[in-house]
């Protein structure tokens, strides 16, 4: 069965994923340690990292017998650019409000 390609928001929605990721932000961790820290199976985990790793999110190396997740910034740019999209409309609108305000306002 085919790993499904997700948009970034689809892969932060999963609670599990999250979690991978904060955990996967304090050190790089091997696949059978980051599935310790949740109750599935590992093909579950396995699925979930994959997701992850096709997203952009996180890389995988092999480094002897182990497979090494790390943190990866590709995925979390697609998320920055359109939250800083909205952070820029939002500002504008901002803007625009506190110059009428300022024109209605006597002095």
């Amino acid at each position: 069965m085919a790993t499904p390609t997700l948009d970034a928001f689809q892969v932060i929605g999963d609670p599990s994923r999250r979690k991978m990721l904060m955990l996967l932000s304090e050190d790089s961790l091997t696949i059978n340690s980051l599935a310790d820290n949740f109750d599935m199976s590992r093909p579950a985990v396995s699925k979930h990292i994959k997701i992850l790793h096709n997203a952009g999110f996180i890389s995988i190396e092999d480094i002897g017998r182990e497979r090494y997740c790390t943190l990866k910034q590709d995925g979390f740019n697609e998320l920055q650019d359109w939250i800083s999209y909205f952070d820029k409309f939002w500002v504008s609108k901002i803007k625009t409000l506190e110059t009428l305000l300022n024109n209605r306002l006597p002095n």
